[in-house]
Order: structure tokens, then C-alpha cells, then sequence
């Protein structure tokens, strides 16, 4: 890893003696100097600790490829035939596509955001937005959630006019 932030919470306090009193301007501009610094620290240490993450997930998603491309190739050579085994890794399937498609959404906005220093956007538009995409995270999880039902039904409807085949023909 290129960066490796330290333990959280362990930050230098610096005291640097002022020759002025320290209501003075100087003592002022000091003051937000190592503020400035100490956020500064602070926004280092939170994006080393992403690209950590970040360096997971890409071994995670790497992982999930290798086994959808051996997924992919088995059940191109199966016969076609659904199980209900197959049915239940179906809605799981549907569901971590549905995460896995919320994590690059957050990940593409918080990309494209613009810079704080270049554009200042107002807080309640923020709060607005934010409101927005967490009732957008919420609706996409019901309906996920939905879809899996109705597969789920679909599945049990199909088993059942199975079974209502078998006893007629007998």
C-alpha cells in the first residue's frame, strides 16, 4: 500500500510560543494554519484508509469474475434444465448485482463530485441530494427484494404445475 495512516487518533499536538498576545491577528492566522493542517492529516488518513479498501474490492471483484466466467461456462454446457438450487443462486445472484450496482453508483458520485475548494454548493442542496439518493438506495433494495419474491413464486408455480402434470397422466 502507498500510504499506511496512522493508528486513528494518534495526531502531534504542536505549541509553538507566540511573541504576541494571543487575541492578536497573528496568533489568529496561526491558529487556522494548523487547522487547516491538522484536516488536511485527517483527509489523508481517511483517503489512504479507501484506497485500502478500494485495493480489497478489486481483489473481491476479481475473485467474483473468476467464478461467474466457471458459472458462465457451466451452464453453458448444462442442458438448460433449472433446479431450484439454481433458482435460489438466481435471486442471490439478482441481489449482489443489485449491491454491486449501488457501490459503483456511490463510487462514480463521489468521483464526480466537484472539488469543495473549486465549487461550494449549498448545504440544504447537499442535504437535498443525499435524500434523495438514499430513498433511490431504499426503493432499488425493494425492489430487488421483490423481484426475488416473484422469482421465488415463479419457481414454486412451476414445481407445483409439475407435480399437477405427474397426478393427471397417472
Amino acid at each position: 500500500m502507498a500510504c499506511r495512516p496512522p493508528d486513528s487518533g494518534s495526531y502531534t499536538v504542536v505549541i509553538i510560543p507566540l511573541r504576541t498576545s494571543l487575541c492578536s491577528l497573528d496568533a489568529l492566522r496561526f491558529f487556522l494554519w494548523v487547522k487547516r493542517l491538522r484536516d488536511l492529516e485527517k483527509e489523508k488518513d481517511a483517503l489512504c484508509s479507501g484506497l485500502e479498501i478500494l485495493e480489497k474490492a478489486r481483489l473481491w471483484y476479481l475473485q467474483r469474475l473468476k467464478e461467474n466466467r466457471v458459472r458462465q461456462d457451466n451452464t453453458e454446457r448444462s442442458s438448460g434444465v433449472g433446479t431450484c438450487q439454481e433458482g435460489a443462486a438466481e435471486a442471490w445472484s439478482c441481489l449482489l448485482r443489485s449491491r454491486i450496482q449501488r457501490v459503483n453508483g456511490s463510487l462514480g458520485s463521489v468521483m464526480s463530485e466537484p472539488s469543495v475548494s473549486s465549487s461550494c454548493t449549498s448545504l440544504p442542496d447537499t442535504v437535498a441530494d443525499s435524500n434523495l439518493r438514499w430513498h433511490n438506495t431504499v426503493l432499488t433494495q425493494e425492489v430487488s427484494d421483490k423481484n426475488r419474491q416473484i422469482f421465488m413464486l415463479e419457481l414454486e408455480k412451476d414445481a407445483l404445475v409439475e407435480q399437477l402434470n405427474e397426478l393427471q397422466a397417472h
